[in-house]
This record gives structure tokens, sequence and C-alpha cells, in this order.
């Protein structure tokens, strides 16, 4: 009996290997550039929080590069809260050559494109959704017809929703900007901005913490009426070299509602030029 049991050497045939399954590619979701465009720098400004003042600092990051000699522009990705085009004075509507989409130009020669641009009435509400906002984005970088530019400023709705992760994925982006204001609570939320930037890649470039301090008119000396904020800690946590402290200026609501930001003193921008 225990011969039945014997197998012959021929009959013994070697367990067939499992053939590797072939590696997927991830999904590409980036859109091409404008074929009539060179662009050389894509920075993000984000936040993880709405009215910290990143849209304000977009438009001054681009006002300090276009006085440091560089051609700027601004794509505002912030699709339903819309304000670059009103700090810069520009009112009229975008055009277009039949192929590309002309962006509007600041007197300071900043180009930019923003919804406000192309909606019949720049008080009408965006009412769209997440897939239609993160469409506009894409063709903002497609279709606009920025030309040469030197540095790309690309201003971020607040969180980490629909539009961020589009223009992380969609846009060549060099890095990212986080603004931030001093309370703890705040910072906090940045963090989630700073760690999705993490997380698909994107180098953090700097830190901002605006509304830092109030500088006293009669002896000069910096009040911090939220607390003297922890924007060196949180940098270096990230690894992050650049910072920069923001203070509360009145003149600049004023100017930004006068579409004069680009009249803003050297001595405002002094923090900001290292980032640029």
């Amino acid at each position: 009996m225990a011969d039945s049991y014997t197998k012959k050497a021929g009959d013994i045939k070697p367990p067939k290997q499992k053939q590797p399954k072939p590696v997927s590619k991830p999904e590409d979701f980036s859109e091409p550039m404008n074929a009539e465009s060179n662009i050389k720098k894509v920075i993000g400004i984000v936040s993880g929080k709405g009215g910290v003042g990143k849209s304000l600092m977009t438009g001054l990051l681009a006002v300090a590069a276009g006085r440091a000699g560089k051609k700027v522009a601004i794509l505002d990705a912030d699709v339903t809260g819309p304000s670059i085009p009103k700090m810069f004075g520009v009112h009229e509507k975008a055009m277009s050559d039949g192929t590309n989409i002309i962006p509007a130009v600041s007197e300071g020669g900043i180009k930019m494109m923003s919804t406000n641009l192309i909606l019949d009435d720049e008080k009408e509400p965006v009412i769209w959704r997440g897939p239609v906002i993160a469409g506009v984005v894409k063709q903002f970088w497609r279709e606009v017809l920025w030309g040469d530019v030197d540095v790309l400023f690309v201003d971020m709705p607040p969180g980490t929703g629909d539009v961020p992760l589009t223009v992380f994925q969609s846009l060549p982006v060099d890095g990212i900007v986080v603004v931030t204001s001093p309370q703890e609570l705040v910072s906090m939320i940045v963090e989630k901005a700073a760690r999705m930037a993490e997380m698909m890649n994107i180098p953090l470039l700097g830190l901002i913490e605006n509304m830092s301090f109030i500088t006293c008119p009669d002896c000069g000396r910096r009040i911090y009426p939220f607390g003297e904020g922890k924007v060196e800690g949180a940098a270096a946590g990230h690894g992050i070299e650049l910072t920069a402290k923001m203070p509360i200026e009145p003149f600049l609501a004023a100017l930004c509602d006068a579409g004069r930001i680009e009249a803003v003193p050297d001595e405002t921008l002094a923090d900001l030029k290292k980032f640029v």
C-alpha cells in the first residue's frame, strides 16, 4: 500500500509561480499650462480658516515681488469669496482673444484672474458646487494667457477642501506659504493645512503670522493684543525657515477698500521681502 502513495520524481510538478501584477501608475491629475505662457514658479497661499488675512498677504507678497523686479501674476482660486481684483482697483471684465482668456492687469503691472472678472455683477454671489469650482480653477490655469511670469501666486480658499486639493494635484505648485494669526485655536486649524501640504509632497516655504502686534505710535513698543504668537515654534516643527510677523495696520484696510494696495509703503513690506 505504501508504494501506491509513492510518486515518481517525474510526476512531481513544481508549484506554479504567481505572476507579479503590473504596478499601476498613480492617476495623473495635472493640467497643462496655457500653451502660450511661461510660468517659472507657482506659490500657493493657504490658511486653515478664513478671516486671518490670507488674501491680503497674497496681495502684499505680489506687490513685494513686483517691486523686486519680478513679473508677477495672481490666480484667485478663492472662487466663492474673491477679493483680489477689488484690492488692486481692477473692475473691468476679462476679455478673450478667441482662444485664450486675457487676464486683467493692475496699475503696477500685476496680472490677475478671478471670478469677479467674469461675473456680470461683481457683487453677485457665486453659488456653485465643488466640482464646478474646481473646474474653474483648472480653466484659469489652462486657458488664461499668462505670458511670461516669474512667480504666480495662487490665493486659495481656507481649509482643506476641493479647491486646495485641485490646486495641489493639478498645478505644478513649487511650495506654499501658510498664513495664520496668533490665537492658539487658529494655529491648530492652520496645522491641518500644513499637514495636507506635507501629505501632498508640497514644500512648506514659510509661515506668516498676521495681526501679530500693534506698534505704539508714541514709544514704538510692540503690543500683542492676542498674546505673543508662537510662529517660530510652529515653523520649527515643520522645518520652515522663513517666518514673518505682520502688524495690525488700519491703513492697509483703507488702501484695500480703495483699490490701492500697490501704494503700500516699503517699510510695511520689509518682513515679506525675504519670501520673494
